[in-house]
């Protein structure tokens, strides 16, 4: 196993890294999976987190579970406690007492939205080693005035990132997207040889600072069958994605494919490939969550600062309710914690951040 699956956690003498973890959609069932996943004793093993968000909100979510949970607002880091049973939040105080569940709301969408802001702002900053994220909905995002067509997008806006990519890890199958979050006929628009290039040494790069020294990579074709030697399709694979394979076997980076999709999904879950490299959004995703909602954890690549999330909506259905399971949460901050660097003793000098309450 390889630090992305492996279950062990950093020995007792060396400090656990800090993770910030953002709310959410305060309306769907973020609320819920934090408190969820911290009030296990595993997670606080692993690593310190401390919650951007909403402290009335995460009281009521700790209620609805039943969960005998103290919540702790702190202006700083610093003034974290870092108990079992305690769910230390840095508190923005942006929602109001009587925001309904399961509802779009542009107050709940900009809420969000500062929420990943301040996590960006410490992670920047050096004061959090790692950013995990509950889910945010886009349309509440959009309602509220931020118009990002979700986190990856909206994080690299935030760190001044160029480019980035999204990853689905899980102990099975770990997936990278070239495109994600646009239409089909713009995706296939969109990939050229460059961008899968770069996509691919993102990947590449990923898997093997998780400890896969020689990664055997698969590269997805966007046609059936890899667009069967020109047979379905207009010769995409052979001008979008050939060129890239070229130079990337020239440095010594083992990108096989083009492949059809169908069969690599198998082959990967079998062992044979350490990454996947998908097309676009449903080709990557689908076969994820076809594992279990709870297996999966969305990485993005790229980004000066590790950030995992949940491989889940808002969840809107059932916010509220008690019934969102925190699995991967729990997963989510499993990996964040392993991922990031193990952080020094505390720093020094840490900001109060700017809404905090």
């Amino acid at each position: 196993m390889n630090s992305l699956d492996s279950p062990t956690t950093r020995s007792a003498g060396e400090h656990t890294p800090i993770v910030a973890v953002t709310m959410g959609d305060g309306a769907g069932v973020g609320p819920e999976v934090v408190v969820g996943a911290l009030a296990g004793t595993a997670t606080s093993r692993r690593c310190r987190p401390v919650v951007i968000g909403d402290a009335a909100r995460l009281r009521l979510a700790a209620s609805i579970l039943n969960l005998d949970m103290v919540i702790h607002p702190v202006t700083a880091v610093d003034e974290a406690r870092f108990t079992p049973g305690t769910v230390d939040v840095i508190d923005l105080a942006l929602l109001p007492h009587d925001l309904p569940w399961g509802a779009v709301s542009a107050i709940a969408g900009d809420a969000a939205y500062h929420y990943v802001r301040v996590a960006c702002e410490l992670a920047v900053r050096g004061d959090v080693d790692a950013i995990c994220t509950a889910p945010l909905n886009k349309e509440a995002l959009h309602a509220g005035g931020h118009a990002f067509p979700g986190h990856t997008e909206l994080l690299a806006h935030l760190t001044g990132t160029d480019e980035v990519s999204m990853m689905l890890s899980s102990s099975r199958l770990k997936v990278i997207h070239v495109t994600t979050h646009i239409g089909l006929i713009d995706a296939v628009r969109r990939i050229e040889p460059g961008l899968v290039e770069r996509t691919v040494r993102r990947g590449h790069a990923a898997v093997v600072a998780a400890g896969v020294s020689d990664p055997v990579i698969g590269v997805l074709g966007i046609n059936p069958h890899a667009g069967e030697n020109g047979l379905f399709g207009y010769g995409e694979e052979e001008e979008k994605i050939v060129p890239a394979l070229q130079r990337l076997r020239a440095d010594d980076i083992d990108a096989r494919g083009p492949l059809p999709a169908d069969t690599a999904f198998f082959l990967a879950g079998r062992g044979d490939y350490d990454l996947i490299v998908a097309m676009y959004h449903d080709q990557g995703h689908g076969p994820v969550k076809v594992l279990g909602i709870d297996a999966g954890v969305n990485i993005t690549v790229g980004l000066p600062v590790i950030r995992t999330s949940v491989d889940h909506g808002t969840a809107f259905d059932i916010a509220g309710t008690g019934k969102a399971e925190a699995g991967s949460m729990i997963e989510a901050l499993r990996q964040a914690a392993e991922l990031a660097p193990a952080s020094g003793a505390h720093r020094p000098g840490s900001e109060e951040v700017p809404g905090a309450s």
